[in-house]
């Protein structure tokens, strides 16, 4: 179904070829203030796409981007041409980031969300010491590692693919949780959670064996706990093109070799 999309939002990442970029269709198609905008259009890499799409998720506007960064695996192509068409004819993928609520030894809270993934990793030479909770159930006495990642669907073919970690759909009802160089239990990979579950981590040790906590582009260092669910209030909307959709993208993650 195509929606019809007036107003356009554009931001653009610092880097000359994306200011470039708006300014060239700023000149095209104007430019609306983004509190007023019917849609953000995004002009960068992933990590602005990442970035846009954490500051829209309260507003429940949805972010097109085009690729004016490196990688750009969440982008569109860059293309001037029709923009509006394009936008209006976009297929639409909406989903709830994690909140991780971590707390340290003082007993000090903090929160932060993650459209990707929520990663703990060991501070110092130690390895890291985890206990696993799973809706409150225990499922890990002890997990010994380099790290332990919770990823969502968006968030599967970044860090966790590079952990090894399995491919999700992007509709797909789950979570992959992934440690990194696990050393105890050995023959421990991983395990697919539903996207439901309360995910509770206990540091082990943790004045001999630091942890750092990372939703996303937020960490928090030397944390004592950390839990992790998906949030119940927020969502974020991202627009793909329908012969190079999202999905596509991810499913086609899965055949590469």
């Amino acid at each position: 179904m195509t929606r019809d999309f007036s107003s356009i939002s554009f931001v653009a990442s610092p880097s000359a070829e994306a200011q470039e970029a708006r300014h060239d269709l700023v000149a095209l198609y104007g430019n609306t203030d983004p509190e007023e905008a019917d849609v953000i259009v995004a002009l960068g890499g992933d990590g602005f796409m990442l970035q846009t799409l954490h500051t829209t998720m309260t507003t429940g506007k949805p972010v097109y981007g085009m690729n004016r960064g490196s990688v750009g695996f969440l982008m569109n192509r860059y293309d001037t041409t029709d923009l509006r068409a394009r936008i209006a004819g976009a297929v639409e993928n909406a989903f709830r980031p994690l909140e991780m609520l971590t707390e340290d030894a003082s007993g000090q809270q903090r929160r932060a969300l993650a459209i990707n993934e929520v990663y703990l990793f060991r501070q110092s030479y130690q390895a890291a010491k985890l206990r696993v909770t799973v809706d409150g159930r225990v499922r890990l006495e002890e997990l010994i590692c380099d790290g332990l990642l919770l990823a969502t669907p968006a968030g599967s073919t970044a860090y966790n693919l590079s952990a090894h970690g399995p491919i999700l759909p992007l509709e797909a009802p789950l979570l992959a949780l992934t440690p990194v160089s696990p050393f105890r239990p050995r023959r421990w990979r991983g395990a697919l959670l539903p996207n439901k579950v309360t995910v509770e981590i206990d540091v082990l040790e943790a004045e001999k064996r630091p942890v750092n906590a990372v939703a996303d582009n937020t960490e928090v260092k030397s944390v004592t706990s950390v839990r992790v669910a998906e949030s119940l209030g927020l969502t974020a909307r991202i627009l793909s093109d329908p012969d190079h959709s999202w999905s596509d993208r991810i499913l086609a993650e899965q055949f590469d070799y």
